[in-house]
């Protein structure tokens, strides 16, 4: 004879409660490994330097070009170009804008704002990004600001520069340094294009919470006290920075103008109104007093 097989125990039927408490203790766990996750790779995500194009071997060919440097104590340097805009010379000063690139971007290929603001008469300085182009470093905003901040006063001891005329415009992640350069160095106006509110808003979009944010990047904060003209620019279909950004930016500004285009992020302003584009940012700089006024 053989002995009979032990009975197969019959597992026990949870209850609607303990199945809700395991279905949220797994959901729990997944969402603690996401946010882990986004908070060792948002560096990457903010600053892709690797997916910028290459420095162009000569700059801005037929422009003069004045280059700052600043060496790093952990070797290499970081640096921004001064551009002049045409006929500017120490008897002859001009305003200057100071203008930084996005965040897939660098320095060498700003040929459209180069030019832009050449034809306004404004000269333009162009700071580079820690780790971006030919700079050396890793980029953060702690770094970032101190740089543009150590530019910044650099430009206004050349002579041809007129330190009462300067105004700084961002363009999406520039938007960030932008902001925190004018509230530690006061501009004659700020420009911001396609930009966050913050990055600690932006953490929302990847389901984080804002506290995650290494490099929060508070614009947001700095509007609400910055007392300068402000123009602040938008496409209503943005897929990388939603309007509402902008829109929460146009609020907050003291004194603030602002501008939607139909577009989306990384085709601004959209085809046709380029000219448009470069007309708001001439009357808003006559208006503020960076480009003199034309006869009536």
């Amino acid at each position: 004879m053989t002995a009979d097989a032990p009975a197969t125990p019959i597992p026990s039927k949870l209850s609607p409660r303990r199945r809700l408490l395991r279905i949220a203790v797994v959901v729990a766990i997944f969402y603690a490994a996401w946010c882990t996750a986004m908070y060792f790779y948002q560096d990457q995500l903010l600053f892709p330097a690797n997916m910028a194009p290459p420095p162009l071997p000569l700059g801005y060919q037929g422009k003069t070009t004045i280059e700052f440097k600043l060496d790093l104590p952990t070797g290499g340097s970081v640096l921004a170009w001064f551009l002049p805009a045409p006929g500017v010379s120490p008897d002859s000063p001009a305003p200057v804008v100071v203008f930084f690139h996005g965040n897939a971007e660098i320095i060498d290929h700003q040929h459209e704002m180069v030019e832009g603001y050449h034809r306004l008469g404004c000269s333009i300085l162009l700071p580079e990004y820690r780790g971006y182009g030919r700079a050396a470093g890793k980029p953060s905003e702690d770094a970032i600001v101190a740089d543009s901040v150590y530019f910044y006063d650099e430009l206004l001891k050349r002579p041809e520069v007129d330190g009462n005329r300067i105004a700084i415009h961002g363009r999406s992640l520039g938007g960030g340094p932008a902001a925190q350069l004018a509230a530690r160095r006061t501009p004659r106006a700020l420009i911001l294009e396609s930009t966050f509110s913050s990055v600690a808003d932006m953490a929302a979009l990847y389901y984080c919470p804002s506290f995650l944010a290494r490099n929060p990047f508070h614009t947001d904060r700095v509007l609400q006290s910055l007392d300068v003209p402000v123009l602040i620019f938008h496409g209503t279909e943005d897929d990388l920075i939603p309007v509402a950004h902008g829109r929460r930016l146009r609020d907050l500004a003291r004194r603030g103008k602002y501008v939607e285009y139909n577009c989306r992020h990384n085709d601004f302003p959209g085809d046709g109104s380029a000219a448009a584009y470069w007309n708001e940012i001439d009357a808003f700089l006559r208006r503020s007093g960076v480009i003199e006024a034309s006869a009536p």
